[in-house]
């Protein structure tokens, strides 16, 4: 019991020191591609560890919001000072909305990935120890980085809330799957985005969380990915907690809040 006092006391005052990042842009040449909205620019805010602490471990975090806003603050910054007291750098990624081309996202994750890579030896950070993070639709965005890119915009590890992971009618979620490939999308795209299709023994090792009584998310979206991994022998842990809905972040309003913590510090530390 006295444990989970101290480690109930411990996220409390960690959350309640959050740091001032530094904001960066993604792309200070201008994007590969355009997403026809030049007013919607791609940036990156980061998180340091105190250099004593940095393990060299580092995460690239896509917020959710349908592909069509980002929830930047319970899924995006306020998670800093909880990785940043395990040593673990925090990339919070503000990627491009669609806007009618469903590649842009991918090309704003897959380039904050290479620009931490980029950066590994100023920021004390190991290239070969970067993960990449994703809520709702940030988590599809989050899994198709992890099932489709290469080489240095390869994530070795990822973590999972609530994700859209399939673009499939009755699956998937609606408002995601729409704005990221419009209304009547062809079966070819279709299951080019169902990254549970694209899972080879070679896709990073996963944690994945969510509710039980998601509603705006299917648990099957999670619970298909989950059995593709492990068909694949990709080390994966998931965590369904009976109650909490959709979209809980780092909100300590979610009843099992602290739970969810204390699980996900325990895989961090497993590798």
């Amino acid at each position: 019991m006295k444990k989970v006092l101290f480690f109930l006391m411990m996220f409390a005052s960690t959350m309640a020191s959050a740091q001032k990042g530094t904001e960066m842009n993604l792309w200070p040449d201008g994007p590969r591609t355009s997403s026809g909205d030049a007013k919607d620019t791609a940036k990156v805010t980061v998180f340091l560890p105190n250099e004593k602490k940095a393990t060299g471990r580092a995460i690239v975090c896509c917020p959710g919001g349908g592909y069509s806003h980002l929830a930047m603050q319970h899924e995006g910054f306020e998670w800093a000072p909880f990785f940043n007291e395990q040593g673990i750098a925090l990339i919070v990624l503000k990627y491009r909305m669609p806007h009618g081309n469903y590649t842009v996202p991918a090309e704003d994750a897959e380039e904050a990935m290479r620009l931490v890579r980029r950066n590994a030896e100023a920021w004390h950070i190991n290239p070969n120890d970067v993960g990449i993070m994703g809520f709702s639709a940030g988590g599809h965005l989050a899994s198709t980085v992890a099932t489709h890119a290469t080489s240095d915009a390869m994530p070795n590890f990822q973590i999972l809330f609530y994700p859209v992971i399939s673009m499939e009618q009755g699956i998937t979620h609606q408002g995601s799957r729409d704005n990221l490939l419009g209304k009547s999308p062809k079966q070819k795209l279709v299951n080019e985005y169902c990254n549970e299709q694209h899972i080879t023994k070679n896709s990073p090792r996963c944690f994945l969380a969510l509710a039980y009584d998601d509603r705006a998310v299917p648990p099957a979206n999670s619970l298909n990915y989950y059995e593709q991994l492990n068909a694949h022998g990709v080390s994966t842990s998931m965590h369904i907690y009976p109650s909490g809905g959709h979209g809980f972040g780092i909100r300590q309003s979610f009843t099992y809040h602290f739970e969810m913590m204390l699980e996900l510090k325990a895989w961090l530390r497993s590798f």
